[in-house]
């Protein structure tokens, strides 16, 4: 370990000079295995570094997430993948293990927002891990270590350049933190604040069934807004994030967001979409792009002749609105955590529309008689928290 890692440059490329040090002359925490990290690479790989190391106390499970510019676009434990999820992840032909599964899972809920993401994984890495990372287009990864079949095929990526960053697992910050804005320095206490299964013991709606799956879901929807740029929500199902709504000024458009790229999640699971009948040549990222126009409003401009023909062998069938709400209605079981209180019960209207059924958010807003109103309505179980997770 070293004191201090010198950086390209900062945030742009007219920053510098630019550098990660240990004011106190310590050793950093952090090695560089390969490549060379920027600085948003470090402040991406050390907030997703919390996130996993959290979400492993809190689950007991491997964990994994895929940050861009400073927040979440994904984040997951280390369940198993249905069929469906292994084909709409890419994943059909890899042998997977619990930690890769965690990455495929948190690559895979936004995967436009993950393209050139920062991995973070709880665990050391492994090969299959890193074999699934082989084929998705990424900057870099942190982890506590990695197997020598791991460091190797990670090394290669990137013609070499790919930045693989190890973490100290023991390393403990200092309880005060401190940084600059404009000259003028700021100082805080970190935020310790312990997220676990205690916190969702006010449920103030009618419907008062709280399963432990929806437990485990808000747990990680809480614990991924804990490292998420505020205002912010996130929508969580069967152990991952499938939704955020990141640094928006309005609540309301965060649930909005998050609802959108939620929705998007599960019309990739339609027949619709899983039947598309790709080109063989046609790379992920382009997969992923075509699959995002085909969904969203815009879908006569990818069905136009000379740009269907790009992507598929056959013109698909339109999927039309109506198709898509039915799909959609279906849905249920979602979890929504909130890093504030909801001031109005539109944002209550939204998530349902997104099949949300559990709501976590802190509470304390003058009209939360008007949204727990709203959550008895569609007979959500809401969960004042009493913890606001705001994070700048």
């Amino acid at each position: 370990m070293a004191n201090e890692i010198q950086l390209k440059y900062g945030c742009n490329p007219n920053q510098k000079p630019a550098r990660i040090f240990m004011a106190d002359g310590s050793d950093l925490p952090v090695k560089v295995l390969n490549g060379k990290p920027g600085y948003i690479n470090f402040l991406d790989a050390l907030n997703s570094w919390q996130l996993v190391r959290e979400l492993k106390q809190a689950t007991g499970m491997p964990a994994a997430a895929s940050f861009k510019h400073v927040s979440p676009a994904g984040a997951a434990i280390g369940l198993p993948l249905s069929e469906v999820e292994r084909k709409i992840y890419f994943a059909e032909d890899l042998d997977i293990s619990p930690l890769a599964c965690a990455y495929i899972r948190a690559r895979g809920a936004d995967r436009m927002s993950s393209y050139g993401d920062f991995a973070a994984l709880s665990d050391p890495c492994d090969k299959e891990t890193a074999l699934a990372l082989q084929h998705e287009v990424s900057d870099g990864i942190i982890a506590p270590g990695y197997s020598d079949e791991a460091l190797e095929i990670l090394s290669h990526k990137k013609k070499g350049n790919y930045n693989v960053i190890q973490i100290d697992p023991s390393y403990v910050p200092e309880p005060i933190e401190r940084k600059q804005v404009f000259g003028i320095t700021f100082e805080q206490g970190r935020n310790e604040v312990v997220l676990d299964n205690s916190i969702f013991g006010n449920i103030v709606t009618k419907n008062k069934n709280l399963p432990e799956d929806a437990k485990r879901d808000l747990l990680i929807s809480m614990i991924a807004l804990k490292y998420t740029q505020s205002n912010s929500v996130a929508y969580a199902y069967h152990g991952q994030v499938i939704g955020v709504g990141a640094g928006q000024q309005s609540r309301v458009h965060c649930v909005r967001l998050a609802g959108d790229k939620a929705d998007h999640w599960f019309l990739r699971q339609a027949p619709q979409v899983l039947n598309l009948p790709w080109k063989e040549e046609i790379r992920r990222p382009d997969r992923d792009n075509a699959i995002d126009v085909y969904i969203g409003s815009e879908q006569e401009d990818v069905l136009r002749d000379g740009v269907w023909q790009y992507y598929w062998t056959e013109k698909p069938a339109v999927f039309t609105a109506e198709e898509k709400r039915a799909w959609l209605n279906a849905q249920s079981g979602v979890s929504l955590g909130s890093d504030a209180f909801f001031p109005f019960g539109d944002n209550i209207e939204r998530a349902h529309k997104s099949g949300v059924t559990y709501v976590a958010e802190p509470g304390g807003s003058i009209r939360d008689d008007n949204v727990i109103e709203a959550a008895d309505r569609y007979g959500m179980v809401m969960a004042f928290t009493g913890i606001r997770l705001f994070h700048h």
